[in-house]
């Protein structure tokens, strides 16, 4: 049997550009397929820069807690294309198998007929063919970029539709302002449909998310700190909205900006007509959300093994200044609590702001170790990273590779274990689950 990889490997051929916004061509192929996007289970839309996936994650496991079935879209993957297909079952869902999706590929590339598409809109008409015959309690679908063209915005009513965090990230594509990349994200928004719009660290991105809501006649708007809010209590997590207050514990996922992540779950899920759920959905589903490569403590494993004896090793893809910030702000809090010196392992693309992310480190970080991304063209020379993080008053050395940064911090005669961060990329991320032998479940 052709391998999906293989399959992916053919499709590269179908456009030039692998990324080019616009809705024409997944219509085309989802009318030549008979409409399956007209056939999904109800679906809640999620876009934004950051804490799209933990968002996603805290529904995920909310709703399997309620025990329903949960179809989910994610992307990019860490290690393997399935981790983007969640199909849903009673009990909690699997990455779709292999053979179901070369079959879902096969089916796409025969109808598309060699016409013009690119690679993430063929295998996400091939994700929705999968969501539309098998049946599902929910689906909850993540924009890949952007909003307004991104190929996601096939769905015409959503039970809900969501925005997180909007930062500045993907510049080439939506543009330096904060202003019109709000508006971009907001184009998932759609009349009658609930529009939850989480607490934004910028206001401007408040206000152009808020107007385009009500442009488009979006109702109920409900939006973080306003209509509902999430604060810590006494170690949990307090959500509170129209329709009273839940006292929940503190999230899985770690870090304060997973609160309100949690938080903005806990309102679309309400707004999308789940709000009769048991307290205890709620409580066990942050007990449980799991979301890889982002904050993930590696305790065991190939890497855990070569780090420094007693060290914390830790893993986040952030990549943008936002994410940089909410990395420090973690980081910093679990340093109240211990004296563990912080030292990062960071490779960064060549298109992400480095300067931006790193200067949130400083006076944080004992030393920047810079690692190139193996089988990256778009990687920054581990040089170049580097010299970035020394610009901003960083510490820095030059490793080959994680595992050899991991080994040289056995050099050192540590007071107090390090605490390890490999961060700066997402296929980093998946690089080093890989090597770890713990890739996503």
């Amino acid at each position: 049997m052709e391998s999906s990889d293989a399959l992916i490997a053919r499709f590269l051929a179908l456009h030039p550009k692998a990324i080019d916004l616009s809705l024409g061509r997944i219509q085309r192929l989802l009318a030549q397929l008979g409409h399956p996007e007209r056939r999904l289970p109800p679906t809640i839309h999620v876009a934004g820069t950051n804490g799209k996936g933990s968002t996603i994650a805290f529904m995920r496991a909310i709703l399997e807690s309620a025990g329903l079935a949960v179809h989910v879209y994610t992307s990019p993957h860490l290690v393997r294309f399935h981790e983007r297909i969640r199909l849903g079952r009673f009990g909690g869902g699997k990455y779709v198998s292999e053979e179901r999706l070369v079959e879902a590929f096969r089916r796409c590339e025969a109808i598309n007929a060699g016409q013009p598409i690119t690679v993430f809109e063929i295998t996400t008409a091939a994700a929705i063919l999968l969501f539309a015959e098998e049946p599902a309690d929910v689906l909850l679908l993540e924009v890949g970029l952007g909003g307004r063209y991104d190929t996601t915005n096939v769905v015409d009513n959503p039970i809900a539709a969501v925005v997180t965090s909007i930062g500045h990230d993907h510049a080439e594509f939506l543009g330096t302002t904060l202003e019109g990349i709000a508006r971009e994200k907001a184009g998932i928004f759609k009349r009658g449909c609930p529009a939850v719009i989480a607490h934004q660290d910028y206001r401007i991105a408040d206000e152009v998310l808020r107007a385009e809501a009500e442009a488009v006649g979006a109702s109920p708007i409900l939006v973080g700190g306003q209509d509902f809010s999430v604060h810590e209590e006494a170690g949990r997590l307090v959500y509170q909205d129209e329709n009273g207050l839940l006292d929940l514990p503190r999230p899985k996922l770690v870090g304060r900006h997973q609160f309100i992540n949690a938080g903005t779950a806990i309102a679309a899920l309400r707004a999308a007509g789940f709000d009769r759920f048991e307290t205890q959905a709620f409580e066990e589903g942050l007990r449980r959300a799991e979301w890889p490569g982002r904050l993930q403590r590696l305790s065991n494993g190939v890497l855990a093994g070569i780090a420094p004896e007693g060290c914390e090793l830790w893993l986040d893809g952030g990549h943008n200044a936002d994410g940089g910030r909410v990395l420090a702000a973690a980081m910093a809090e679990r340093g109240e609590h211990s004296e563990a010196p912080l030292v990062l392992i960071s490779g960064m693309l060549g298109t992400k702001d480095s300067e931006a992310f790193f200067k949130n480190f400083v006076g944080l970080a004992r030393e920047v170790i810079a690692v190139p991304i193996a089988g990256q063209i778009a990687g920054r020379p581990a040089e170049e990273v580097a010299a970035i993080a020394a610009s901003v008053g960083l510490i820095t050395t030059i490793q080959p590779s994680v595992e050899t940064a991991l080994a040289s911090l056995n050099n050192f005669v540590w007071q107090h274990p390090p605490r390890i961060l490999i961060c700066g990329s997402l296929y980093l991320a998946g690089e080093v689950l890989a090597a770890n032998g713990t890739p996503p479940e």
